[in-house]
């Protein structure tokens, strides 16, 4: 699973019946310290997510399931959950 940050929408008028009515997003990838990676992640959402949040990303055959539909869907990444807040203790170089 990967944090990201929600940076545009895909459109598309023409598509696989299998993945009708999904939307998706473009995601852009957080490193640890949060700033973002240069690549991008096309996402399928049904979570609501909109540009600027950030929301937690499962790649693979766990996004094939994580949609909420009778059979398995072909997408590589999924939204899973919005962020509303984050902790992240000391970094271990700075211990001992």
């Amino acid at each position: 699973m990967i944090l990201g940050k929600v940076v545009g929408d895909v459109w598309s008028t023409k598509k696989s019946d299998k993945i009708h009515a999904l939307r998706f997003l473009f995601i852009q990838p957080l490193n640890r310290d949060l700033s973002t990676e240069k690549s991008l992640i096309i996402a399928a959402d049904e979570m609501g997510a909109g540009i600027g949040e950030m929301v937690m990303v499962t790649q693979g055959t766990p996004a094939m399931h994580a949609l909420h539909r009778e059979n398995p869907v072909p997408v590589d990444a999924a939204v899973v959950g919005i962020v509303d807040n984050l902790y992240m203790g000391e970094d271990d170089k700075d211990k001992g």
